[in-house]
């Protein structure tokens, strides 16, 4: 085993995503840290790995900031629904029937199509996550995990889970408190999640104000927002944020900007679903942090950042009628700097030394990419899975090529997960 293996990326176009200028240079990244970025570079030598970039875009890792990986099971079986619809009528039924180690098998597979997508890490939000950190450990993936109030995990387990996977130095794995949504938690559940938060000064995640009959039932049942039933019982006392957020109403914009929470859009779920198109170029008017996520593939289905990025500035382009709103650079800041904020994963936002390495490669040598105009309109504009060369993580490339550097055969995880959604097809099919 190598200790403190030294690995040199060199001949890039360095994107940092501070608002420094791409230049030209290498970086060298030693026990899971960048340690040099510049010309200078054989003072650090020698180097266990030497990877020529030929001129290709070294960049921070996006971070998918919404998903329920483990969803990949549902993927294109659960399809043209509207959301409660699909929910409650396609989702829900066939969710009861899964394992724990079901679980494990079915985050794998979308673990590979996040690394082929270049996200080096993900806030995820699903059953049995001890199954989902066993299953991202072994692939070397970042997750943040966020833990709910169930019939599976009551306010011990939640507390123990918290502060577990969060007091491992180095860890992979995160863990955060949240709910699913108001309208699917009772009063009970909140206050339990609600005490954690404030004994632990935790942050909180949750969907809301996805649809406009979410909003519209709470104001029936509450006479207030979900935003404001929740504020209300302290659960953004210490931050989070929540996803979606397609109908938040003035008086739910200021308590954002009273807690500094952030705003997760899954434009590619919400556009699938018709839930609606969030606002974006308004919260970001506000100056709310903007983070983006792919939600889950059952509903996306995909789990690929690019197609985020492209929905996130055109749709907010087209309701505006202002080709000038949300420009590409602060798109890939949602995708990047801003999502791993909102992850609480300040250590691997932007390239920099001392930083974890989570770092992509974007190939530039693709006919989408060229000619070189522009090279950060032509990523979020022309970029694809296609030009994603190489993605790393704490210093480790795990995908090159278009193949996986990973510990298992991907057909293995392939087949897996395909007896995991045969089985659950066939039980329902009997009930």
């Amino acid at each position: 085993m190598i200790i403190n293996m030294k690995t040199l990326l060199q001949n890039a176009r360095i994107l940092k995503m501070d608002d420094t200028p791409i230049f030209i240079g290498s970086i060298v990244i030693e026990d899971k840290r960048i340690v040099y970025i510049g010309s200078d570079y054989e003072q650090y030598g020698p180097f266990d790995v030497v990877h020529d970039c030929l001129g290709n875009v070294l960049m921070p890792g996006f971070k998918n900031a919404h998903t329920h990986n483990a969803m990949t099971f549902l993927s294109s079986k659960t399809d043209d629904l509207a959301l409660h619809d699909w929910l409650f009528n396609a989702v829900f039924p066939r969710e009861k029937l899964l394992k724990e180690d079901d679980v494990y098998h079915l985050s794998k597979v979308a673990f590979l199509e996040l690394l082929s997508s270049g996200i080096t890490a993900c806030f995820d939000q699903y059953y049995f996550p001890l199954s989902t950190a066993k299953a991202a450990e072994e692939m070397g993936f970042k997750v943040v995990l966020l833990g709910t109030y169930n019939t599976l995990y009551g306010p011990k387990e939640l507390k123990t889970l918290y502060l577990t996977l969060n007091s491992k130095k180095d860890s992979l794995i995160r863990y955060c408190f949240g709910i699913h949504a108001e309208y699917t938690t009772n009063d009970e559940e909140v206050k339990v999640i609600s005490d954690l938060v404030h004994e632990l000064h935790a942050p909180f995640f949750t969907h809301i104000c996805e649809t406009k009959a979410e909003v519209e039932d709470c104001f029936n049942r509450r006479g207030m927002s979900p935003v404001e039933y929740l504020d209300a019982n302290g659960l953004f006392d210490y931050g989070g944020g929540a996803y979606h957020c397609v109908y938040l109403s003035p008086k739910d914009i200021e308590i954002f900007k009273k807690h500094n929470l952030t705003v997760v859009t899954c434009p590619g779920s919400n556009s699938k679903l018709a839930s609606g198109i969030a606002p974006i170029a308004d919260y970001m008017k506000e100056g709310l942090n903007i983070a983006l996520g792919t939600d889950g593939p059952a509903s996306n289905n995909c789990l690929d950042m690019f197609k985020e990025m492209m929905l996130v500035t055109n749709l907010q382009k087209l309701i505006k009628q202002d080709s000038s709103v949300v420009p590409a650079y602060e798109v890939l800041k949602m995708a990047t700097v801003n999502a791993a904020h909102a992850m609480g994963m300040f250590d691997n936002d932007i390239l920099e030394v001392g930083k974890r390495a989570d770092i992509i490669e974007i190939d530039l040598h693709r006919p989408n990419m060229q000619p070189l105009n522009n090279i950060i309109n032509n990523i979020v504009y022309s970029g694809s899975k296609d030009n994603i060369k190489m993605t790393m993580i704490d210093g480790k490339i795990l995908y090159l090529g278009r193949r996986f550097k990973i510990d298992e055969d991907e057909e293995n995880i392939y087949q897996k997960a395909q007896e995991v959604s045969d089985r659950i097809d066939q039980e329902l099919a009997n009930q």
